[in-house]
């Protein structure tokens, strides 16, 4: 029989308070002890005898979001009383695999909080190895993100990630005889320690419907959205620590919710599965990473997904535009939305929708605002890789978006044939319509018409988007285009994954380079190096 170690004696402390209800004013091996101790008593009624190694982990995981906490307020306050500008980056992946190692690097305890455990007979390692990897996203994109939220976090910038919060992650890689079998990734089958529910913050989202159009006493043109199939979108945050910095963003992440529990006359006549039906078909949105897309359904289930975090997004980024401004014409002085690839492309149409159709105002101004409010990143070359959504699909789920899109592309079809005169195959490469049966829309399009920046992921790539894929977009704004060289963080890709080089570099050049990895390599490469040397 295995001997637990005795909790830490603490009978000089005063008494354990319910976890959570307070800060730890102190960071040592004693303190980090108690809120351990504290969290696995209290949030999970278990002690050192009937603890598994999830109950562990999670009382780990609560005691370093703990610590977070007191710092994630703190920053939000700050950005709040100081009506600063924000950055929203919209992504449909996330890839932030583990967060307790990143979490207790970042913070800046891994030595305190590994001797804590091991006061309990614990091993970090251990524990770190049986969180389950949030695998919100299939690559580069998703990589590219979860850094990105990473380095604005560590540089300070005031910045809030959106995405979804899929119930299943990217798909489990077993094998078995030889072969690849993939098993669904169910990675909040036990729950998750990070992620903490805002019901408060719920989006209503409307889908199919029709719009009627009619003109108001003083002659504007009115367009409402009606008879429209509604679905919730509730928001579930996820503190993102600075390195070393005390500054805390957020990872907002969508979950789709059934608007009615279930269909009260189905149940009382006793059909009970179609009462049901709704609420289930609701929340299927955003069950799964990038459904099948080929047949019919996935590709609806794909759209919706997009636009359900898209517009929830975009509602909330408005609330809290609103507790501080009241004149939209601040609104890109406050908001500065990047779009990580075409699939957040949507909230260009639903900031349009929002200004025109709730706020009056005309297109020329509502236009300049969404422009000077939206960025975009393009992460492929490929032309079949474009997204691009079928005119009848987009006429039945979203028909307002689809008016609003057929009017910015012929706005902007005059302002190409008064610029480039007698090129109507100019006109046709440029149009956001593209012919066939049937028609669809070119999602890459919309996004650069409607950005004021478009960049790529590396100078290579840039240079090609310009010389190629968009070359005619280039040749009409060519002040947009721009080079964001892709790369990753430091700390979840060297300090982390790495621990012994990571402790080699420190001995050579220093502590600094996690946050300031450019300056401390430029210091010390090889080639200054040999001349120091030579």
């Amino acid at each position: 029989m295995t001997k637990h170690p005795n909790p830490p004696d603490k009978s000089s402390a005063a008494g354990p308070l319910p976890a959570g209800m307070r800060v730890h004013a102190g960071l040592d091996v004693e303190a980090l002890q108690q809120a351990f101790h504290e969290r696995r008593t209290f949030s999970l009624a278990k002690d050192e005898y009937t603890a598994t190694i999830h109950d562990n982990l999670m009382s780990a995981a609560y005691t370093i979001r703990d610590l977070m906490i007191d710092r994630w307020i703190k920053t939000q306050q700050r950005y709040h009383k100081t009506n600063t500008k924000r950055v929203y980056y919209l992504s449909m992946e996330f890839l932030i695999g583990r967060l307790m190692m990143h979490g207790v690097l970042n913070l800046g305890i891994g030595k305190e909080f590994r001797r804590a455990l091991e006061g309990y007979g614990l091993a970090l390692e251990e524990l770190v190895e049986a969180e389950a990897d949030a695998g919100l996203g299939n690559g580069g994109l998703g990589r590219l993100a979860a850094c990105l939220m990473d380095s604005m976090s560590t540089l300070g910038v005031p910045a809030t990630g959106y995405g979804i919060m899929f119930d299943y992650g990217i798909f489990q890689q077993k094998i078995v005889n030889g072969y690849q079998v993939e098993a669904p990734d169910s990675w909040l089958r036990l729950g998750t320690p990070w992620a903490i529910d805002r019901p408060e913050y719920t989006i209503r989202v409307r889908f199919y419907g029709h719009t009627q159009h009619h003109y108001d006493s003083s002659g504007h043109l009115t367009v409402e959205w009606v008879d429209t199939e509604d679905i919730l979108a509730m928001p579930y945050d996820i503190p993102l620590p600075g390195y070393k910095n005390d500054v805390v963003n957020t990872l907002r992440l969508w979950s789709a919710k059934g608007t009615l529990d279930f269909d009260l006359s189905y149940f009382n006549h006793g059909d009970y599965i179609r009462a049901y039906e709704r609420k289930i078909a609701s929340e299927n949105i955003t069950k799964v990473l990038y459904p099948n897309d080929n047949v019919s359904a996935g590709v609806e289930l794909r759209l919706k997904q997009e636009y359900l975090f898209s517009a929830a997004s975009l509602a909330d980024i408005i609330r809290r535009f609103r507790v501080h401004n009241s004149d939209f014409n601040d609104f890109p002085k406050k908001v500065a939305i990047q779009l990580n690839d075409t699939h957040p492309g949507l909230a260009i149409v639903e900031l349009m929708r929002i200004l025109l159709d709730e706020e009056g105002l005309e297109w020329a101004q509502a236009w300049e605002i969404t422009v000077n409010t939206f960025a975009y990143t393009n992460h492929t070359l490929m032309p079949e890789a474009l997204e691009s959504w079928s005119v009848p699909l987009l006429q039945r789920l979203l028909p307002r978006h689809l008016e609003i899109i057929y009017e910015i592309n012929a706005r902007f079809l005059r302002e190409v044939s008064n610029r480039f005169l007698g090129d109507p195959d100019r006109l046709r490469r440029m149009s956001m319509v593209q012919e066939g049966d049937p028609k669809k829309i070119r999602m890459s399009a919309l996004c650069i018409v409607a950005s004021h920046s478009v960049n790529g992921v590396s100078a290579l790539h840039s240079e090609l988007i310009e010389q190629t894929l968009f070359r005619d977009f280039f040749e009409m704004y060519p002040e947009r285009f721009n080079c964001k060289t892709n790369g990753v963080t430091p700390r979840r890709w060297l300090l982390e994954s790495n621990p012994r080089l990571s402790d080699l570099i420190t001995e050579k050049i220093g502590n600094v380079w996690p946050a300031e990895l450019s300056a401390r390599t430029r210091a010390i490469s090889p080639l200054s190096s040999a001349r120091r040397t030579g």
